[in-house]
């Protein structure tokens, strides 16, 4: 696997900014679909053979859904039909390269932000079929990390959430599902307040971090199970932040002192490998060797022993977005334009066997200058 992340929240890397900047139609579905054919046409160049497409980077779909209002970022307005379907194009044009496509989305966000003018836009899809979940379920909603967010620990959020999943699946040929690390995604001056909902439904639980795990497992037992009943062809994946647990915490952790999954976004990642929910786990292990908080090497050789009694396949996330970025407390990114420290990490997927591909966040950074050195050891390494 040699994949790359293809973000379209906030427009990060696709569609462009000035296509949606234009008033004719016509002229800004042509240059959206220039823009994704030209990066196909260089991914396929650089031999990267699967993309991770963000379909759903908010409560929003880049695909005519039954259940969510139009993305804004191919039009510029929530719930405007932007004249053809983003998500059956990318696969067309993918396949026709070679290319498998995983739909990638976020579970549980409904905005980036929580502004008057995000509040107002929500609030506009009222009339249209369907509206925003924001119009449609209110009391579904929560405010955290200064975003509006659904609250993962309602049952039915995880069937509507399923819902969706179901709805890409059994419309469109995707080789694959992907959820990134955003399940409980609070900022320490935004906490998610889920209090009540806590004591509607967690009563049984030692401690609301135990409950919190457990409607995250719920999510990904129901997805997973869906998948595998409707097409099980198709590969279901999770891309959780790279360190499970410190050893400091757990004894099974890795010998790391960073931002643990199962302790800030209360994903049990590791329980979801042992247990056979998934197909693929991405870790997102976006620090260099030498990087003591958390090592590439010490964490993605512990994934590595974590998939090798089981039949889960590990993908490495590789950060493509530090490659020639000045850092204080990783230097490494920077000597020789970032080349010898990702060819390391390059070489460590490599040769271990348990290790069966790398995926590089994201995109958008291949066409940076500080990335050019990179981006010619890539194509010299993968490309035709």
């Amino acid at each position: 696997m040699r994949g790359i992340w293809l973000a379209t929240v906030s427009r990060l890397d696709w569609p462009p900014i000035a296509s949606v900047e234009t008033s004719n139609n016509a002229l800004r579905i042509q240059q959206q679909k220039e823009a994704l054919k030209a990066k196909l046409d260089n991914l396929q160049r650089l031999g990267i053979n699967t993309v991770f497409f963000q379909v759903k980077p908010d409560g929003s779909a880049l695909w005519p859904s039954k259940i969510l209002p139009w993305s804004d970022v191919l039009t510029g307005t929530l719930g405007a039909d932007p004249g053809y379907d983003p998500l059956q194009f990318m696969l067309d044009e993918a396949h026709r390269r070679g290319m498998k496509v995983h739909a990638w989305f976020n579970p549980y966000r409904v905005s980036t932000n929580i502004s008057a003018s995000t509040i107002g836009q929500l609030n506009r899809t009222a009339s249209l079929r369907p509206a925003s979940v924001f119009v449609e379920h209110r009391d579904w909603i929560r405010t955290a990390g200064n975003r509006f967010v659904l609250d993962p620990g309602i049952p039915e959020v995880r069937t509507w959430i399923t819902s969706i999943v179901s709805e890409v699946i059994t419309r469109y040929p995707v080789d694959g599902v992907q959820f990134d690390d955003y399940f409980y995604a609070e900022s320490p001056d935004s906490r998610l307040n889920d209090q009540a909902t806590f004591h509607q439904y967690g009563q049984r639980f030692a401690s609301k971090a135990d409950w919190r795990r457990h409607n995250t497992q719920q999510l990904i037992e129901q997805v997973s199970r869906t998948i595998r009943q409707q097409r099980p062809g198709v590969e279901f994946g999770i891309s959780p932040a790279g360190v499970w647990r410190n050893r400091s915490f757990d004894p099974a952790g890795s010998d790391t002192r960073g931002a643990a999954a199962y302790d800030e976004s209360y994903a049990d990642t590791r329980r979801w490998v042992q247990q056979g929910l998934l197909d693929y786990i991405a870790p997102q292990i976006y620090w260099p060797f030498s990087r003591s908080a958390a090592r590439y090497d010490v964490l993605a050789n512990w994934w590595a022993d974590v998939v090798k009694p089981t039949h889960t396949r590990l993908y490495i996330g590789v950060a493509l977005y530090k490659v020639g970025e000045p850092s204080k407390n990783e230097p490494d990114w920077t000597i020789d334009g970032g080349v010898p420290e990702l060819k390391k990490q390059l070489d460590l997927n490599d040769t271990n066997p348990h290790i069966n591909g790398t995926i590089l966040f994201r995109e958008g950074y291949l066409n940076q200058p500080q990335t050019g050195a990179a981006v010619s050891y890539l194509r010299n390494r993968w490309g035709r």
